[in-house]
């Protein structure tokens, strides 16, 4: 991928918001979600995803009328999912989802699949988290052939059979971009490898650089199942504001709260200020300066062969205000300084 050809794009999980000293309602936060995609397409930003989390605070359960909304509102900005949990989703409901999104935004739907970290939709829509592998490899398998093939005669464990089934609306032949979302899992990288679709590397702590290994078994598995090198993203946090110092102190503000209940929910440390310094510096928070972000970015875009970054900007009672500068300065100003630095010095892929 060329300096100029790499994307940078937002990830949203809906989370409120607060305006001043009152926190939106969740209307309220999935309207700002629509302004935001605005900005981000004036901003000049490549992709605007929404995940699918079924947590209080969060309002991204119904993602794709959420994004058909957005590509009302927008004209340009490519529109995808951060993650969909595909192993408690159908996957005929899903292409008829996406193939409609697909024509309402004129070819502009994208879609990232997930196995799920957080796993509340299991019990939501009744599914068995003892299944979790099964779920979601019969029904990548039947996603991927029924954006593939005309008509899919397909049978499993996991929903009814289909027979010569033909599903309208129709997506553009071949699919609309479908990336697998792994979070760590060797499995799931050779599962996306074997399928041939490209890869989206959640990495939201420790050094990204970590992940290399991933990336050589990606390319290698890709090339063991006679497919041509595929694309590479990463989703990571942060926040951008107009000094270092404003987004170390901003993003603190709020990320330290998030985490310290995660730890507590999922057994994990507890965050600290030493620590959350040491992933600003060299793991895989991407907070501060429009300069500062920007190399880092870069960095890692060389380190991993990445030809997407997607920054998740929203974290739980974020100001507004915090959240459309950190989108306006990722646009204007930290975009077209990666783009500068990989021509310096590209990026292996």
């Amino acid at each position: 991928m060329t300096a100029e050809g790499f994307e940078l794009g937002l990830d949203s999980f809906g989370e409120v918001a607060t305006d001043g000293d009152r926190v939106l309602s969740d209307a309220e936060t999935v309207r700002l979600l629509v302004e935001e995609a605005r900005l981000a397409e004036s901003s000049g930003l490549d992709v605007f995803s929404v995940g699918e989390h079924y947590r209080e605070g969060h309002n991204d359960s119904a993602t794709p009328v959420l994004l058909a909304a957005i590509a009302s509102a927008t004209e340009r900005i490519r529109l995808g999912t951060s993650v969909t949990v595909l192993s408690t989703n159908d996957p005929v409901r899903l292409y008829q989802e996406f193939s409609t999104l697909d024509a309402v935004s004129e070819g502009r739907a994208q879609i990232v699949l997930g196995r799920a970290s957080a796993t509340e939709s299991f019990p939501l829509f009744g599914y068995d988290l003892a299944d979790y592998e099964r779920l979601f490899e019969e029904k990548l398998d039947l996603f991927m052939r029924l954006q593939r093939e005309e008509s899919v005669t397909w049978s499993g464990t996991v929903r009814s059979p289909l027979v010569e089934q033909r599903l309208h609306p129709r997506m553009r032949p071949g699919g609309i971009p479908t990336w697998i979302g792994v979070g760590g899992s060797p499995n799931s990288v050779v599962r996306a490898a074997r399928y041939g679709l490209p890869l989206m590397l959640a990495i939201i702590g420790g050094r990204p650089q970590r992940f290399a290994g991933h990336v050589e078994l990606y390319l290698h598995a890709l090339q063991e199942s006679g497919h041509p090198v595929q694309p590479i993203g990463q989703h990571s946090l942060g926040l951008v504001a107009d000094t270092d110092e404003e987004a170390v102190e901003t993003w603190w503000r709020y990320w330290q709260p998030v985490v310290a209940d995660l730890a507590a929910e999922r057994g994990f440390y507890a965050p600290n200020r030493e620590r959350y310094e040491a992933e600003i510096a060299h793991g895989a928070l991407f907070v501060g300066s429009p300069g500062t972000v920007a190399r880092k970015i870069a960095t890692v875009a060389r380190d991993l062969r990445l030809s997407r970054f997607d920054l998740k900007y929203d974290i739980m009672r974020l100001p507004r205000e915090a959240r459309a500068r950190t989108i306006e300065l990722l646009g204007r100003e930290v975009a077209p300084r990666v783009r500068r630095l990989l021509r310096m010095e590209p990026a292996h892929v």
